[in-house]
């Protein structure tokens, strides 16, 4: 009571202005007001936003009643609750509709901000289960915000009866509001959704449709751009632009960010609850359309406009393959506004090799320069005459130089090619590998069946030996009478160098040619790869094994892990799989998990883009002009025979009897794929394994990688798309984009210790091993036939091959000891 008269006395000015106001009111009525209702205005209420409180319905009161912050126009409470304490439900009206209650916050819909001034709030008591991730950080914007990785909800259903009250108020505000057209009924998360998430996917939006409460689409419109954009999807940035038209506070920024994740969610929460993944995919694309072209007819031309100029390809400059490292006309067409870097290139060359060609354009002079020395060439030029010269007596090891400069007359060019260094003899016995040879003969006296190995070093093949036999064994597993004596020229089985020196050389000519990006999506080139989570994996994750699949689907097995339904001994049938069922058992990027599955994925990439079989492909536009006639699909089918191939397992692939299946092989495998699935579901054309080659074929492909991408006048792919492919991921340094990387000595079982770190290479399972060291100028390719060797027992119902006991079969001995043969010197 003694706090009264202070309290008065505070009340006293607000008592007295108001007063004074009452006295100016009062006086007005005598004023001449005449009525002239202009036309020109709209209702203060726009917009019927739909809440759920997230809390029961006392606290409910508490927070919105006699809370300071927080309040809405009406509260609908739920049967069930122990808080709620009538027996039957009522509406709660805590704010008179023509006050401003704070239940929207900061928000967006339709251009306009901050809603609480323009709308009705309905909060409806309803209680889901959200978590955030423990610990999380939330510098990942993806996994910290509403929908994100890191947020947890489980939305339990709304009460029918609490419903059925909701349905008679909307319909009630609708009439009192005529200003709240169907798209102005929303949801909390509609206009804002990166704060919050409800009502809910459990939310009846359809059923406040059908009593005339709220937009909906048209199922016939929603399955006519179904149809189209499943064909061809609307970009993302499109996709975003559309959003925004129908009323979402959504930027066009082309990337899926935070803000769209958000967005795609919240619409998918209210028009397609049984999918809110938060991808732009094409029935919500469809969806958000079918929605505009219902309610915003006028808005929809220039969308579709868009889409239709968006679909058109641009026309691809016509990709000239150069012939040659350097391929350039001089002086260049578009010279640098820095003078000395004109006319100027830089080539990989070895001391006493290379050779210059010279097309003139019209041009009768130039000085051509080699490491800073004029050529002697014949000048004048004759029209239409080609001039080639050894570049014998200029050349040093390595980088050299090549400058161009007065040409004349006025307006003329010449045209100057290099080559790329090709492969030469050793000249004389420059190493000392007898180490390495004594290491080997052991081994092959000792049962290991054989091998075939070539080092090249500086552009020369310093050693190519073949050690022991080809064949040892009789379809039976007994030793032959007279085994096969391994040649210099054995073709042998390269299993997964088949992902090297087929899919990466292909992926890389392909990128070089514009064909094809690293962050290309690959439903973009494969529309029908969609469905859990596909549609988001792009080329660049297949490569480094990230985009999420297990190891392997052993198609050729009914009893494979995934069931009879994945069982596949078609390549038709296993492509479907491949891009329709096989699960992805991880998500995407979370970790490198080494998987056969990427790269067939990867190799039916590379025959979409082709429309060329991969075989076809490699065969006919890398291996053939590169003068390659030994590295093949399928060789036996293409005039090889068995006798010029390694063997491999001794009784097919049943590891000795332990193993059967559907039409399994039990005989010695000479020139057949041995790995199942690509011999069985893919009928011997595959992106991981089905490549045969001798080590005279393989030294050129990895003389191609040394050369940074060419051979002779053939370029296979770009310097900086080798880069790309051969640098190390994030994720894990021995591991680019499908090449295998030594890093900094944590493969040396592979590489050896020796290894520059930017040595590249890969294995191959049936005892093959590829290095590349361009630190060193050095290639080493190791053929072995180890699986050709008996299956033996080991511990806990396990089994290996004899071969695997071999320092041979192990690769780091026999890579080590090249290295110190060869540094040594």
């Amino acid at each position: 009571m003694k706090l009264e008269p202070v309290f008065f006395f505070l009340l006293r000015p607000f008592v007295l202005v108001n007063i004074l106001l009452l006295t100016l009111l009062v006086g007005c009525t005598s004023l001449p007001i005449e009525q002239m209702p202009s036309k020109s205005y709209n209702h203060r209420v726009q917009f019927l936003v739909m809440h759920f409180t997230a809390i029961d319905y006392q606290r409910s009161v508490n927070a919105l009643v006699k809370g300071p912050y927080v309040s809405s126009h009406y509260l609908i409470p739920e049967r069930f609750d122990d808080s709620y304490p009538d027996d039957e439900l009522k509406v709660l009206q805590l704010v008179d509709e023509q006050h401003r209650a704070w239940h929207a916050g900061s928000s967006y819909w339709q251009g306009r901000n901050d809603l609480n001034d323009q709308s009705i709030g309905i909060e409806i008591v309803n209680v889901p289960e959200c978590e955030r991730e423990m610990g999380h950080h939330f510098s990942d914007p993806f996994n910290g915000n509403e929908h994100g990785d890191g947020r947890l909800c489980i939305f339990p259903d709304y009460d029918p009866e609490q419903i059925a009250l909701l349905v008679k108020l909307s319909k009630a505000i609708l009439e009192r509001h005529p200003d709240i057209g169907p798209t102005q009924v929303v949801g909390h998360s509609d206009i804002t959704p990166s704060r919050k998430n409800d009502p809910g996917p459990r939310f009846p939006w359809y059923q406040l449709y059908k009593e005339g409460i709220g937009a909906w689409y048209d199922n016939e419109t929603v399955n006519h751009y179904w149809q189209q954009f499943t064909k061809a999807p609307p970009s993302l940035g499109l996709v975003q632009a559309a959003l925004r038209t129908y009323g979402y506070g959504i930027e066009e920024t082309g990337r899926m960010d935070a803000q769209t994740l958000d967005t795609l969610s919240a619409f998918q929460m209210h028009f397609l609850p049984w999918h809110v993944s938060g991808e732009a995919s094409d029935k919500t694309a469809a969806t958000l359309f079918a929605l505009i072209d219902k309610y915003f007819p006028e808005r929809l031309t220039s969308l579709m406009e868009r889409y239709n100029k968006e679909q058109i390809a641009e026309p691809e400059a016509e990709f000239a393959e150069p012939l040659g490292q350097v391929d350039s006309l001089f002086p260049e067409p578009e010279p640098s506004e820095r003078k000395l870097v004109n006319d100027r290139k830089a080539f990989k060359a070895y001391a006493g090799e290379g050779e210059i060609i010279i097309d003139s354009q019209d041009a009768e002079f130039a000085e051509i320069y080699v490491n800073g020395e004029q050529l002697n060439i014949q000048q004048p030029f004759a029209p239409d005459a080609q001039y080639r010269y050894s570049l014998a007596r200029r050349t040093r090891d390595g980088t050299n130089h090549l400058r161009v400069e007065n040409v004349q007359p006025e307006g003329a060019s010449v045209r100057v090619r290099i080559p790329y260094p090709v492969l030469q003899p050793s000249e004389g016995e420059k190493y000392d590998f007898s180490a390495l040879d004594s290491l080997i003969n052991s081994e092959i006296e000792q049962g290991y069946p054989g091998a075939v190995l070539l080092v090249v070093k500086d552009g020369q093949v310093i050693k190519h030996s073949a050690y022991g036999y080809k064949r040892l064994y009789d379809d039976n597993g007994g030793l032959l009478p007279k085994p096969q004596a391994m040649s210099k020229d054995t073709l042998f089985d390269m299993a997964s160098n088949t992902k090297m020196f087929a899919t990466n050389f292909a992926l890389m000519k392909l990128m070089t040619e514009g064909k094809l990006s690293f962050n290309d999506k690959v439903s973009r080139h494969i529309p029908e790869f969609k469905g859990q989570g596909r549609a988001a994996i792009r080329v660049k994750d297949l490569l480094t094994h990230t985009a999420g699949y297990g190891p392997e689907v052993r198609f050729f097995e009914r009893d494979n892990k995934f069931g009879e339904a994945f069982f596949s001994q078609n390549k038709a049938r296993t492509v479907e799989l491949l891009l329709h069922e096989v699960p992805l058992e991880i998500g995407r990027g979370i970790k490198p998990v080494y998987s056969d599955t990427g790269f067939l994925l990867l190799g039916v990439l590379v025959e979409r883009l082709t429309n060329m079989s991969l075989d076809q492909y490699v065969e006919s536009q890398i291996y053939e002009p590169l003068g390659l006639h030994n590295t093949k699909f399928n060789p036996l089918r293409k005039g090889f025979v068995k006798s010029q191939f390694a063997a491999t397992e001794i009784r097919g692939n049943s590891r000795g009897g332990r193993v059967s299946f559907d039409n399994i092989r039990d005989y010695v495998l000479q020139g057949e794929v041995h790995d199942e699935k690509a011999y069985y579901a893919m009928q011997g054309v595959a992106g991981h394994a089905g490549l045969f080659s001798d080590a005279s074929d393989m030294a050129v492909l990895t003389q191609v990688l040394l050369n940074r991408g060419g051979y002779g006048e053939q370029q296979v792919f770009a310097p900086s798309v080798l880069d790309q492919f051969s640098k190390a991921s994030d994720m894990d340094i021995t591991l680019g984009l499908g090449w295998r990387r030594a890093g900094n000595g944590e493969r040396r079982w592979h590489f050896g210790p020796y290894a520059s770190p930017q040595a590249i290479g890969h294995t191959g399972w049936t005892g093959t091993v590829t290095v590349v060291d361009p630190e060193y100028d050095l290639a080493i390719v190791l053929l072995t036939n180890r699986r050709h060797t008996p299956v033996v027992d080991l511990e806990e119902d396990l089994y290996g091959f004899k071969g695997d006991e071999f320092e041979l079969g192990r690769y780091g001995s026999i890579i080590s000891l090249i290295y110190e043969a060869v540094l040594s010197r």
